[in-house]
């Protein structure tokens, strides 16, 4: 059901694209906005993921520099039947992680400092899962074309306010036509993408859940990630927002709602799920672990071990 609502709304961006080329442009605006949508995706396809892991000054962590937690995403991958993605870690105060890549064979994960000193070992596993459970269900690359057709969207938009729609018989769509396509077709699009996100979410959840076997360690994850970002700024993010969508809690500032305008579901709402799964498979729940305020336990929650590059994350 989740597959068909995604088809559903990306279909309506499609459409969306689609239907503001015609208005500025008619046909062969409709034509030209496409082709330049194609080549926006195509490249989006094939440098997004660097893109976005430059942004966040992510760096490659591998057996050597992180034994720790690259033998936790090895073994996670083993057991979702994934390739082995490329591991990143990001200097970053908040509790948060993103996955990112065009296909399983060329993805990554991206998880910051500030999540691998709060969490359990338990719960960083539900956190990978979570992220894996995108990269299997080709998530990272459908948020990328979604993130992609939005932006055209909105350039789109832009162009129609500033040199006016296509002539018909009742003339072209005038100022107030424009300026109602500068605002409302980027919010449209909003709208549509947050949705595909929040479904998204829900999948990548119950995936993750099942690829650990520990809902409730994904569960007992999320809050403390939410807990602690509500506080705890993610700048590069906060100048980034459009990319806001990859992590598994929005790292953004401000309400947290499961409203139209939220990229993410709300957590109280995908822990009540986990809670539902855990019932399902018989999950005790987490290890013991000391409050959110206080950091979790075991190895990644220890900045100490952090010398030298050595340690869980190098």
């Amino acid at each position: 059901m989740s597959y068909f609502r995604t088809a559903i709304l990306l279909a309506a961006l499609t459409a969306l694209f689609m239907g503001i080329g015609f208005l500025i442009g008619g046909q062969s605006g409709m034509v030209i906005a496409l082709l330049v949508a194609g080549a926006m995706n195509l490249f989006a396809y094939w440098n997004a993921d660097k893109m976005v892991l430059s942004m966040y000054g992510a760096r490659e962590v591998d057996e050597r520099s992180a034994p720790e937690l690259y033998a936790l995403v090895k073994q996670l991958a083993a057991g979702a039947g994934l390739p082995m993605p490329r591991v990143f870690v990001m200097e970053n105060p908040q509790p948060n992680a993103f996955a990112t890549g065009r296909n399983p064979e060329h993805a990554a994960v991206a998880v910051t400092t500030g999540l691998l000193n709060m969490v359990s070992r338990d719960e960083l596993a539900g956190v990978l899962a979570h992220e894996l459970g995108h990269i299997k269900n080709h998530d990272t690359l459908l948020m990328t074309l979604t993130a992609t057709i939005a932006g055209a969207i909105s350039m789109l938009a832009n162009f129609g306010f500033y040199f006016g729609g296509r002539s018909n018989s009742s003339g072209n769509i005038g100022f107030i036509g424009s300026l109602l396509l500068l605002i409302l077709g980027p919010l449209a699009a909003g709208l549509v993408q947050m949705a595909i996100s929040r479904t998204r979410e829900y999948a990548a959840d119950r995936e993750g859940a099942e690829i650990s076997r520990r809902p409730l360690s994904l569960a007992s994850a999320l809050r403390k990630i939410a807990g602690a970002a509500e506080h705890i700024p993610n700048m590069p993010a906060e100048r980034n927002p459009a990319s806001a969508h990859l992590f598994i809690v929005n790292p953004l500032s401000g309400a947290r709602m499961d409203n139209l305008f939220s990229t993410h579901p709300n957590v109280e709402n995908r822990i009540a799920r986990l809670n539902e799964m855990a019932r399902e498979m018989g999950d005790s729940g987490p290890a013991p672990s000391a409050s959110p305020d206080a950091g979790g336990s075991g190895p990644w929650s220890q900045p100490q071990r952090r010398v030298a590059g050595r340690g869980p994350w190098g």
